[in-house]
């Protein structure tokens, strides 16, 4: 399954949701053309970790159905703001997932990781699936995570996170016949996140703000 978005500003959203439904992950369809596949999710709970301050917020649900999977293959960072952002960028594909399985472009949850053009852009996948009466099952791996800082100021605190994602495992469901849709493993299901996040003032937060989406990206298959 694809989730193609390989745009950053708000002005190419429309663009980047048309490609969801004609996106798959793999090169063949074992079953039916696959058309509002995206990808798979993760585990029930959303990871706590935050550096830049305490811990003690509250946090939305990210749950998601037994059937649907996320894996994050990540090494945890030394550095306290590296890993809270690291984390943070996780929940945000954590909440997205979570807001398609429930058919809800208007969950809190991704609102809560999100603002800006990484808020629109979730909201427009989210919008795809619902209105297309789709969903997602199988097993979507995260691997080979970067943090790159680019602003440390005093008073900001931006990273950009990098990592791939394998999608080759990960299928379309349709919500109401619950017919899966399964496709091949192919360069397709390959896929790398750039996430712009920023630590947010006053709450042991990192909130998405960009995100950019390569598809077919070579470098993070094999």
């Amino acid at each position: 399954m694809a989730r193609r978005a390989l745009k950053t500003t708000a002005a190419t959203l429309t663009a980047t949701a048309t490609l969801l439904l004609t996106a798959c992950g793999g090169g063949g369809d074992s079953s039916d053309d696959i058309k509002g596949a995206d990808k798979g999710s993760e585990s029930p709970s959303a990871s706590a970790s935050s550096g830049s301050g305490s811990t003690d917020v509250d946090r939305p649900d990210v749950s998601l159905p037994e059937d649907l999977d996320l894996v994050f293959d990540f090494e945890k960072p030394s550095d306290q703001d590296s890993a809270a952002a690291l984390d943070d960028a996780a929940n945000y594909i954590r909440a997205l997932n979570h807001a398609i399985t429930k058919q809800d472009p208007e969950d809190p949850a991704f609102q809560f990781y999100a603002s800006g053009q990484a808020a629109q852009y979730a909201h427009s996948q989210i919008k795809e699936y619902a209105d297309g009466g789709w969903t997602l099952t199988g097993k979507d791996r995260y691997y080979q995570a970067e943090i790159n800082p680019v602003d440390e100021s005093e008073k900001v605190k931006t990273v950009n996170v990098t990592f791939c994602e394998d999608q080759s495992k990960v299928y379309g469901k349709e919500v109401k016949s619950e017919k899966i849709h399964r496709t091949k493993e192919s360069l397709a299901s390959y896929q790398k996140f750039t996430i712009l996040m920023t630590f947010v003032q006053g709450k042991p937060v990192w909130r998405a703000q960009q995100v950019t989406v390569e598809g077919k990206a070579e470098e993070c298959r094999g």
